[in-house]
Formats: structure tokens, C-alpha cells, sequence
């Protein structure tokens, strides 16, 4: 049962780095000082978090990890008890598959149980690849939209962007969107097709990574190149 008189550990939210490379080369020193204070996990994939957390703290004893996993097959009545060590005073850490928790991403859900609880939630400074894409982009960072994926049926598909790009020209606001990597082609195809000649579009793939590319033109200038972008993590954005 909750006392709410007792002192409540912390809600940290923890980033990862976007890609294979060394976690320290894009993570602040805090993450590893929190990392190796914290026992208890709440995580996308145990899998990628361990061998995350290994790479940080190799002294960390794996054992002593206490981790649930939160992804799309987690049950809404299960969350309260990932909670529970925070109300027994104990600190807790929130990790993403890639990136910052709570943005694209599952760890949001958690995160607002933590604030009805009454539990402090501390975001850790990390790489977050639609922000690092909309910095680099040139395109409107006082007005934008995160849209996450678009849908998968063609004439849907189309139909959003064509909505997408209409709203971006009445409100002059940046809209950025995501897709499964290993259709990546195929929508770049479909934007090509779908879009104005004079619309913008920056397409911003490996992050951080040592091929990296980031790259804004107009869908007229992108008609003249080449780009290979499947199963490169990317990022899209569009402004008419």
C-alpha cells in the first residue's frame, strides 16, 4: 500500500544512444553516474538494455537488475507495480530502445502513472533524433508537429501527406514524421510523387552515427538524386 508520508525514490528518464556507437562518446557523464546508482528498470527490450547498461557500468553487477518490460504488448494493469519499488523509496530508470524516454515511444504511459503518484520524474539529458534532425533541418523550429508514422495503405498514405503538406503552408509549421526503416524507400518514392516541386524536404538518417546524413532540398532538387535509405534509421520532415 502507498504511504504517502514515506520519502518516494525518483522516476529517471534515461536515454540511449541512437545507433552501435560507444555510449559515452554522445551521453553525458550524469547518465553514468545515474546508471550505476540504479538497480531497478523499466525498459523496451531486457535484451538491448543490458548489454546498454554493460557498455556504461562493466562493474554493474547484471544479476542484481531488477527490469519489467514495457512495449505495445504490456498490459495497462500491470504498470502500477513497475512503480512500486519508487514508493518503497527506491530510484528507478526508464529506458528506451533508442533515443529519449517518452518520445515515440511507450515509456510516456509510465511516465504519466509516475505524476498521479506523486512520484518525481527527472529527464536525463540524450540524443533525441527528431530534435537533432529538426535542429539540423533549416526548417521551422518554432513551429512544427511530430506525426509519428503515416499509414501503411497507399491511398491513406498519400492522402496524409497531402494533408500534412497543406497544413504546413497555412500555418507555416514544420512536420515531421518517421517510418519503419526497411520501407524507408518506399515512402521517399511516395513523397517525391506526392508532393509540391517547391516543398522542402529534409530527410535525416543515422543520427550520430558515422554515416550520417542530413539533407534539406526541395522535392524538385531531391528528383535529381540518389539516396538509399533502407534500414537507416531516418527522420523526415516537410514545410511547404
Amino acid at each position: 500500500m502507498e504511504n504517502n508520508n514515506s520519502p518516494k525514490g525518483k522516476l529517471y528518464l534515461i536515454p540511449t544512444t541512437l545507433g552501435e556507437n560507444e555510449p559515452l562518446e554522445v551521453l553525458p557523464i550524469s547518465i553514468k553516474r545515474v546508471i550505476e546508482a540504479v538497480d531497478h528498470y523499466i525498459v523496451e527490450n531486457e535484451k538491448t538494455t543490458r548489454r546498454f547498461i554493460k557498455k556504461i557500468s562493466p562493474r554493474k553487477s547484471q544479476p542484481g537488475l531488477h527490469i519489467q518490460v514495457l512495449n505495445k504488448y504490456t498490459e495497462a494493469r500491470t504498470l502500477p507495480s513497475f512503480l512500486q519499488p519508487c514508493l518503497e523509496g527506491l530510484n528507478v530508470g526508464v529506458v528506451s530502445e533508442a533515443g529519449c524516454p517518452g518520445i515515440a515511444d511507450p515509456g510516456a504511459d509510465i511516465v504519466r502513472l509516475a505524476h498521479q503518484k506523486n512520484i518525481q520524474v527527472v529527464p536525463l539529458v540524450g540524443p533525441s533524433s527528431i530534435i537533432l534532425a529538426l535542429m539540423a533541418s533549416g526548417l521551422n523550429g518554432q513551429n512544427f508537429a511530430f506525426n509519428g508514422y503515416l499509414p501503411i495503405d497507399t491511398a491513406e498514405r498519400k492522402k496524409a501527406i497531402k494533408s500534412l503538406e497543406k497544413k504546413s503552408l497555412e500555418s507555416n509549421q514544420s512536420q515531421i514524421f518517421i517510418e519503419t526503416p526497411y520501407r524507408n524507400d518506399k515512402l521517399f518514392t511516395e513523397l517525391l510523387k506526392t508532393l509540391s516541386n517547391n516543398t522542402q524536404l529534409c530527410v535525416a538518417c543515422d543520427i550520430t552515427l558515422a554515416t550520417e546524413s542530413i539533407m534539406t532540398k526541395s522535392v524538385s532538387d531531391w528528383k535529381e538524386r540518389t539516396i538509399q535509405l533502407n534500414k537507416r534509421p531516418a527522420i523526415f520532415i516537410i514545410q511547404g
